[in-house]
């Protein structure tokens, strides 16, 4: 059976756009002869994701997004389509990190622990992972705090280090080396001074520590010295402080006795305090002496007589 060249031509057509198709869908990461897990991740935002970029476990690429869809609300549903048959705990989360310098991102795994897996269908929990250049910036930000410090601290040193400072700092090194030599020369003389001096700072020593051997081999009896002494001023002191102590006892006890005597009526003082008759006497003569006294003044003539022949003074009748 011969086959007419048109139908030659029609299986080559037809063979090769089906190859072109199996060859688009494999470079697009489409499963070609295995079945494959449509799941579903939610994100605030996706910068940097885009379709056929990969879903990873570990590094190890088990599938792809497949399409990113805009929601009312602001979100975007990630498609993952998971090659093969893998076992993906529900409570698993898809990662969407950085995994590369310029930017570029993928879906990472982080396998749940849970024994319930996902099917296919389900949507899986999702965060968004810092990228790398929002890791540096917080690292960025302190560094350009640490170079402005390091510049105004540069710019201090400068306005310090200037001529006049240099000559300050170098009439100070002067000053040290001069105090320095005057230290050197005064170590100097008085070492020559322990030379000389020797012997007698040898002798002094030397009685010094005969002294102290005295007194170490005495201790006993100046203890016993210095404890008669605190003895002797202890007996002092007592006695000192007993003869006080009668003393003023007497002298409290005789007190008592002149007030009792004054509060029974004995003596003059007690008489003139407790007894009212010698009060009256009392008042009633210092009245008389007044009336003496103010007559004396108004009558002077009757109590003295002046003569001018001598005749003597002669009271009136």
């Amino acid at each position: 059976m011969k086959i007419a060249n048109e139908t030659k031509v029609g299986i080559l057509a037809a063979f090769s756009i089906a190859m072109l198709i199996i060859g688009y869908n494999f470079l697009k990461g489409n499963a070609i002869f295995s079945s494959e897990t449509v799941l579903y991740a939610r994100y605030s935002h996706v910068d940097g994701l885009g379709v056929s970029k990969p879903v990873l476990i570990n590094g190890y690429q088990i599938g792809r997004v497949d399409k990113l869809t805009l929601q009312s609300d602001g979100t975007i549903i990630a498609t993952l389509k998971i090659k093969g048959k893998y076992e993906i705990p529900k409570n698993s989360v898809a990662k969407l990190e950085s995994i590369d310098l310029l930017g570029g991102k993928a879906i990472v795994m982080a396998l749940g622990t849970g024994n319930v897996y996902a099917k296919d269908g389900d949507t899986l929990n999702a965060n968004v992972a810092k990228g790398l250049l929002e890791t540096v910036q917080p690292v960025q930000k302190k560094a350009e705090l640490i170079i402005a410090k390091m510049d105004s601290i540069l710019t201090s040193v400068n306005s310090i280090l200037n001529p006049n400072f240099q000559k300050n700092v170098d009439k100070s090194f002067n000053s040290i080396a001069s105090t320095l030599a005057s230290l050197e020369a005064t170590s100097k003389k008085v070492d020559n001074l322990v030379g000389s001096e020797g012997t007698r700072i040898s002798s002094i020593l030397a009685n010094v520590e005969a002294i102290s051997a005295n007194l170490k081999n005495n201790n006993e009896k100046i203890n016993g010295i210095l404890n008669n002494i605190g003895s002797i001023t202890d007996q002092v002191a007592a006695a000192n402080f007993k003869q006080t102590i009668d003393n003023a006892n007497k002298s409290m006890a005789d007190l008592q006795a002149i007030v009792g005597k004054i509060n029974e009526g004995k003596g003059t003082l007690g008489l003139l305090i407790n007894d009212t008759k010698m009060y009256d006497n009392l008042n009633s003569a210092s009245q008389n002496l007044d009336k003496l006294i103010i007559d004396l003044k108004e009558n002077p003539k009757r109590y003295v007589h002046f003569s001018v022949f001598g005749g003597g003074a002669k009271k009136d009748k």
